[in-house]
């Protein structure tokens, strides 16, 4: 089994407007409501790709109990810690061509302004608060995990809790031969390196802010991915936008691969899906990390490449020209 754990999750809601207009009322031409956060995003890509999941997690009131439901029917066991108080976070995300101040339009010198094109943004609700009663519920539940499973824990965790939680997880998960990945930023990430866990994902941007360098080739992305290996994660994948992925692999050897060509509409969720992707070309290779690789690029390639998360059919499309 697949564990995910979404220690803050959201409803999603999307829309999309021809012009955003700050300071103005605006109406949408499109909407969407989905269930968020990283680890519901993991479990949804894995289910698609015929792997089991279970979610993990917290949710509270009439938010939680509909994002527990829309994960329901993407397909994933469900699992989650309901909370007695507080409500389970929306999240707001506005797709526009183009992004103005209210009346700007009609002022000298706007053209530039409006010909600016694909602004995204995101305004991310605050979420309830987790006691320590909640945080001991959660860890109870992972002393259920058995050997072969795989643990993700992913993104930022809710407020009230301490930076060193992912690595209080991982030597939790000591001796117990359950594979942990961890994709999060800061002390949250390097706090649980030294604690050895199967995967960690950081971005070449995060990677910069790690090693405070600039990175400005695969020679010094490769260098400081390695380094991270030799500090304690078995594999280290370094997503690199639009320019594909590094590798720096548990067999020592380094691995590159670029992104199939293609119009990005929504980067949300491609790198969540680059780690479920790579979890499932692990397994169905039998540790292979070069098709590990292959089926993550491809995983988070198609969803970055459509409005949400990718399906199973196109996943594969991409994948056969990698």
């Amino acid at each position: 089994m697949i564990y995910t754990v979404t220690f803050n999750p959201s409803l999603d809601y999307t829309v999309h407007m021809p012009v955003f207009r700050a300071g103005a009322i605006n109406r949408v031409v499109q909407e969407a409501v989905y269930p968020g956060g990283k680890g519901i995003n993991v479990g949804i890509i894995l289910r698609r790709l015929g792997l089991p999941v279970r979610l993990l997690g917290f949710v509270a009131g009439f938010t939680g109990a509909e994002i527990e439901r829309l994960s329901g029917l993407a397909g994933c066991q469900c699992d989650f810690i309901h909370l007695e108080e507080g409500l389970s976070r929306i999240n707001v995300k506005i797709g526009a061509g183009k992004t103005v101040l209210a009346g700007e339009e009609k002022a000298a010198g706007t053209e530039a302004a409006l010909a600016e094109t694909g602004a995204e943004t995101a305004v991310n609700g605050l979420g309830p608060e987790i006691s320590d009663e909640n945080l001991r519920l959660l860890f109870q539940q992972f002393d259920a995990l058995a050997r072969e499973d795989i643990l993700v824990l992913s993104g930022s965790i809710a407020k009230g809790l301490p930076a060193d939680t992912y690595r209080k997880i991982l030597e939790r998960m000591n001796g117990k031969q359950v594979r942990v990945v961890v994709d999060a930023e800061g002390e949250l990430l390097t706090s649980a390196i030294p604690c050895h866990p199967f995967l960690i994902k950081p971005n070449k941007e995060e990677l910069e802010e790690l090693f405070k360098q600039e990175l400005q080739s695969d020679e010094d992305v490769a260098v400081c991915a390695e380094k991270l290996r030799q500090q304690g994660a078995e594999n280290v994948l370094v997503s690199l936008g639009g320019d594909g992925a590094l590798l720096a692999g548990e067999d020592g050897k380094i691995y590159r691969c670029l992104s199939p060509k293609g119009t990005l509409v929504n980067s949300v969720g491609a790198g969540d899906s680059m780690v479920a992707g790579f979890l499932a070309g692990y397994k169905r290779s039998d540790g292979n990390l070069s098709e590990a690789l292959r089926y993550g690029i491809a995983s988070g390639s198609a969803t970055a490449f459509k409005d949400w998360l990718a399906e199973r059919e196109e996943i594969e499309a991409l994948l056969a020209g990698i």
